[in-house]
């Protein structure tokens, strides 16, 4: 697939096969994270990839009780270290996040992103710093769904061109 495929086809997956993902498959789509922008090069995220099933289901308890998530064959935690970036570590680590997911869906890999978590409990799970901001975690496998696109806004009410409210009608 190309990189444009990838964003339209790229789906939340929340079912996974009871299959490992393929080791440089795990790396690719880790290095993908790590050449993502950020602020000022900054470079100011960190991942903690998580494959153990017992550790998986921690995460996933501390994810707000979202069980789904102990499924798939890895969560991926992304962090931001403010002292590296303050005001951009949790935009640096979203873009990481984002490339991963992406990676994902290039190499055949179902993904879903997850906001919804106690970052207090994620720190203690997982050996978290205080240092250290939670910003969003990743679910990752083979998926064991496709599901359909969802609606979208439409373009006028997403984007302007040249001035606010304008509507969006390239020529």
């Amino acid at each position: 697939m190309d990189t444009i495929e990838v964003i339209l086809n790229r789906r939340s997956v929340r079912r996974y096969l009871d299959s490992p993902i393929a080791t440089g498959d795990l790396a690719t789509m880790v290095e993908c994270a790590r050449q993502a922008p950020s602020a000022g090069n900054r470079q100011s995220c960190h991942l903690v990839v998580v494959t153990d099933p017992p550790l998986r289901e921690r995460v996933a308890a501390a994810c707000q009780h979202q069980e789904w998530m102990a499924g798939a064959a890895a969560i991926v935690v992304g962090l931001g270290d403010p002292s590296v970036s303050e005001r951009w570590c949790e935009v640096d680590t979203a873009i990481a996040m984002e490339n991963l997911v992406l990676a994902a869906t290039s190499l055949g890999y179902g993904a879903c992103w997850v906001g919804a978590f106690d970052e207090e409990r994620l720190r203690e799970v997982l050996g978290v710093p205080e240092t250290m901001r939670v910003v969003a975690a990743a679910t990752v496998g083979r998926a064991a769904e496709k599901p359909q696109a969802r609606p979208r806004r439409d373009i006028g009410d997403f984007a302007s061109l040249q001035r606010y409210g304008a509507g969006f009608a390239p020529e």
